[in-house]
């Protein structure tokens, strides 16, 4: 079966809005026989004449009736769809978005974005969903808005990336702890008992290869999956945690912070999105506010 043409839907609409074939033809532009010929088209399509003859005009029959409190509104809806976006209007907007982060994220950016968010659209909720790991499936189906981390090798090809600002590696220990005090080597930094981080689990991760080339190597004597869990160990042991320095400046309030006397490895934190909401003013707005909150 032949698909109808779908452009008779607005010929037909200013047909039975006018009752007249004269009429719809000036409106629509075009010349009487080639209006007359798309009137041929609709009666096929629909098996129905539509206008016929009273007198010296035309009357619309009970299909044609029933088909002009539908017709309308369907080319409206379609003029729609192919209009671009209306304006956004934030203080209208009514919104739940999902960003998916680590928990240093959220302590560290979390408020300002919250804030800002708030101050312009106070419709909209920010739900926080825990990082587990780098797989992009969420962002494909539709379960998470944004999302922030480091680019790997399980970030989907299509998802497009944003850089939000760099990051290195720093040592964390608690107040009075011995690296607090004095100059800190690298012999003497690998020499402490340290808290290793990885989701799968590892016992190596870039710090150590920073070290190995100075014949160097961390004693590992716990591994978590997180670094906010590394910095609750090392606030109430004697063990070193090291963490990114920007993600994790909230989570190590009242530690002791120091920079690594090795060639601190550096990562770059990026926020990522499926290009469907490419174009979504409102995504776009929100960011345009991660980015800014990350920035100050």
């Amino acid at each position: 079966m032949s698909r109808p043409d779908l452009n008779l839907l607005v010929t037909l609409d200013v047909l039975l809005a006018e009752g007249s074939v004269a009429r719809a033809a000036r409106r629509l532009r075009l010349s009487p026989s080639a209006m007359s010929r798309a009137l041929a088209r609709l009666r096929a399509a629909t098996g129905d004449p539509l206008l016929v003859r009273a007198g010296r005009g035309l009357v619309p029959t009970p299909r044609a009736i029933a088909l002009r409190e539908r017709v309308g509104p369907i080319v409206q809806d379609a003029e729609a769809v192919l209009r671009p976006a209306e304006a956004l209007d934030l203080a209208q907007l009514v919104r739940t978005f999902s960003l998916r982060t680590s928990e240093g994220f959220v302590e560290t950016f979390g408020a300002q974005l919250i804030a800002r968010v708030g101050a312009e659209a106070p419709g909209v909720r920010l739900r926080f969903v825990q990082k587990t790991d780098k797989d992009s499936a969420s962002l494909r189906d539709g379960t998470v808005d944004l999302e922030t981390g480091v680019l790997g090798g399980a970030t989907g090809p299509e998802v497009r990336a944003q850089a939000l600002f760099r990051d290195r590696f720093i040592g964390a220990v608690r107040k009075g702890h011995a690296l607090s005090r004095g100059r800190i080597t690298p012999a003497r930094y690998a020499a402490g008992l340290h808290i290793g981080v990885s989701r799968r689990g590892l016992d190596r991760g870039p710090v150590d290869e920073a070290l190995q080339p100075l014949g160097l190597e961390r004693r590992i004597v716990a591994i978590v999956g997180g670094f906010s869990a590394a910095l609750a160990l090392a606030r109430a042991s004697g063990l070193i945690a090291s963490v990114p320095e920007r993600h994790t400046a909230g989570l190590r309030a009242g530690m002791h912070s120091f920079a690594l006397p090795i060639a601190a490895p550096e990562v770059t934190v990026s926020l990522l999105w499926h290009p469907r909401l490419d174009a979504d003013p409102a995504h776009r707005w929100l960011r345009m506010c991660v980015r800014e909150a990350c920035a100050g």
